[in-house]
């Protein structure tokens, strides 16, 4: 057991400030409004904040292909006219807009999640979390479901520098096809996704039988639910399946997508899990004393959980399109990652505004009909551990000699005017800025539809 967890977050304000377009339900200012709301819970006073640098075209090519990289950085609203043949190519459009900034946005998430997995290497923190990453249907020639560049993919190949084995693990209602496919030949990486699957849902993908090939057969495990499955059922599957995986593959480090929109009540989700909901129970252990067990269930256990392995732990974001709910997630999973517990009496914020009436911080579960029997659970439970069964034991990996960080310098600090130079903690230091908050008709996502 460590003594205590040294955690990393990754946070820029310049994400919170993009804007894909009317109508479209991905919500960059999220990240703003859960920022905010960290800070209302003075959380950002037990962790060591970083603004991340922007990822650079060549360390963004590591996965993608070049000419994609290229393109993004080239393509703007302004001249996406003239080139229809390489936006169908490259899977611009309506999904995937082209919008102000494209590029510094797909920089700066992408950026947060491979310095997150640097610092991990570095092992200067124990857990890393950068809320903005978690774009994980982007493919290495396209963009998918609003992700153009995939983050997760680029912190996980920086991981494999320093361990031989790292597990992905992946609770957005959607399927995280983008990271499987990548990693789909290889044992070096085992993906776990549990997600909605069926009656045509994106990406179409994760059946049971998607297990990976070649040299990655038996690695990429997929768990398939259908609509309305609750906090229960949903984290017991959880514990039963990771508890599992860990113990067979032994990973050197874990990264967690933790999609909201897996929570109950999301615009584009079909579950029904809470964010957190603690159920108490009272057992008399004799007149006088009673012993108050908590059980914790819903999206947080989850993350609860896999903290307690005590492994390098790379947490992000990734769907949520109930933009309130998405804040209200990640800054309760930020205390459980902290081993905070949280008000539920939301504190003054710049965005107090979107949780009224209520101001409360934990939302219930919700009312959608559970088409998941419990034979239907058992039959994809047992086919899961069945083909865990199948790895004998870890790979194991001859290391070779690790690569350096791929940093490149884009100016001489030797030739820079001191009087401009600012040291990089103070730099880490400056998260806010004056144009990230929005009132009002300023508020670039005031016009949402329901």
């Amino acid at each position: 057991m460590r003594s205590k967890d040294k955690i990393a977050y990754f946070y820029d304000g310049d994400v919170g400030s993009v804007y894909f377009g009317p109508n479209h339900p991905m919500k960059p200012h999220r990240l703003c409004m859960t920022h905010h709301l960290v800070l209302s819970y003075e959380l950002h006073k037990k962790m060591e904040i970083y603004r991340p640098h922007k990822a650079y075209p060549v360390e963004l090519a590591q996965f993608h292909s070049a000419d994609y990289v290229e393109f993004l950085h080239r393509i703007t609203p302004d001249t996406q006219h003239l080139f229809s043949h390489e936006l169908a190519k490259y899977n611009l459009g309506e999904d995937c807009p082209v919008f102000e900034n494209l590029f510094e946005f797909c920089q700066i998430y992408a950026g947060g999640t491979i310095d997150a997995a640097r610092r991990l290497n570095n092992q200067l923190c124990d857990i890393a979390i950068n809320w903005a990453g978690g774009l994980h249907h982007a493919k290495k020639c396209e963009a998918s479901g609003f992700c153009y560049i995939n983050d997760l993919v680029l912190g996980i190949l920086e991981l494999l520098k320093y361990h031989a084995r790292v597990l992905y693990i992946d609770i957005d209602v959607h399927h995280g096809d983008g990271v499987e496919e990548a990693f789909y030949f290889t044992d070096r990486v085992m993906t776990v996704s549990f997600h909605k699957f069926g009656d045509m849902f994106f990406p179409g993908t994760g059946d049971v039988k998607e297990i990976g090939e070649r040299e990655g057969k038996f690695y990429a495990i997929n768990v398939p639910l259908k609509d309305g499955i609750d906090d229960t059922s949903f984290t017991r599957l959880f514990k039963t399946i990771i508890s599992k995986v860990v113990e067979t593959y032994v990973p050197g480090a874990i990264v967690l997508q933790c999609g909201a929109d897996s929570l109950a009540r999301d615009r584009l989700g079909c579950f029904n899990l809470s964010i957190d909901a603690g159920n108490s129970s009272i057992s008399a252990v004799d007149v006088k004393v009673s012993l108050v067990v908590v059980l914790f269930a819903g999206h947080a256990e989850c993350v609860r959980f896999v903290k307690k392995f005590n492994l390098p732990l790379l947490v992000t974001g990734g769907g949520g399109y109930t933009k309130e709910n998405v804040a209200r997630c990640w800054t309760v999973e930020t205390g459980v990652l902290l081993d905070t517990e949280l008000p539920n009496e939301i504190p003054d914020n710049e965005y107090i505004k979107y949780f009224a009436p209520e101001n409360s911080l934990r939302i219930p579960n919700g009312h959608i009909e559970n088409l998941n029997s419990k034979s239907y659970l058992s039959t994809i439970k047992m086919q899961v551990l069945e083909n865990l069964r199948c790895i004998q034991h870890a790979p194991s990996v001859q290391m070779q000699e690790v690569p350096p960080d791929f940093y490149i310098p884009d100016f001489d600090e030797d030739e820079q005017n001191p009087d401009d130079r600012i040291d990089q903690h103070s730099q880490d230091k400056q998260i806010q800025r004056d144009d990230e908050y929005y009132e009002g008709e300023n508020d670039n996502d005031h016009m949402e539809v329901g």
